[in-house]
């Protein structure tokens, strides 16, 4: 299928291996020093970009998490782009993967659940000819939660994404008190792109 342009745009700016490296060590009190990696993924092909992200501590590199799929798409009556969340039924059958991408030639889509809140909408913005920050945030009256390892877990989620940088805002709430319990809880995780990744 032939995908509008943003669309490709958005997935080229979110393919690669980022670090937060600068930002760890300027502020090492509040921002570890991850290593993500999102890599794409040959699922929903007929009308989506999807990617499989996961990340890990830069001095545990063997020890990965949050693995997760993003599938890229055009809403269905906005004409915007949408992405939508899955969650791997087993995250450990693909622990590695980001740095190991062969282990992703095996994943299918049964092997997915969906994330029914877990949806963010995108806004594109034109930062010079060709270069654009595209802003992910959750949609109204949405809320990303599910059950993880028998615990229910609350995620609120939402990035920025540029050509060489990608912010993450999402973090875990205390769905008791509506608190950050982890992840962006001052201000985004901000990732350098070290490595592009090609799309198809």
């Amino acid at each position: 299928m032939s995908f509008l342009p943003n669309l490709i745009i958005l997935g080229e700016y979110l393919a690669g291996e980022f670090d937060n490296r600068e930002q760890a060590l300027a502020e090492p009190v509040w921002y570890v020093n991850l290593r993500m990696w999102q890599r794409p993924v040959d699922l929903f092909r007929e009308d989506s970009i999807t990617l499989f992200a996961e990340q890990a501590n830069i001095i545990n590199l063997d020890r990965p998490y949050r693995q997760r799929i993003m599938r890229l798409m055009p809403s269905q009556d906005s004409g915007s782009t949408m992405i939508q969340y899955y969650m791997l039924k087993d995250p450990s059958a693909l622990s590695g993967a980001g740095r190991n991408p062969a282990l992703l030639k095996t994943l299918a889509i049964e092997q997915l659940d969906l994330l029914p809140g877990c949806i963010l909408t995108v806004t594109q913005e034109i930062l010079a000819p060709n270069s654009y920050k595209f802003a992910a945030t959750p949609l109204p009256e949405t809320r990303c939660s599910f059950t993880y390892l028998g615990k229910s877990v609350q995620v609120s989620l939402g990035f920025e994404a540029t050509t060489a940088e990608f912010h993450s805002y999402d973090k875990g709430i205390d769905p008791e008190t509506g608190k950050a319990t982890w992840g962006a809880i001052i201000g985004p995780y901000r990732y350098t792109k070290r490595e592009q990744y090609s799309l198809f």
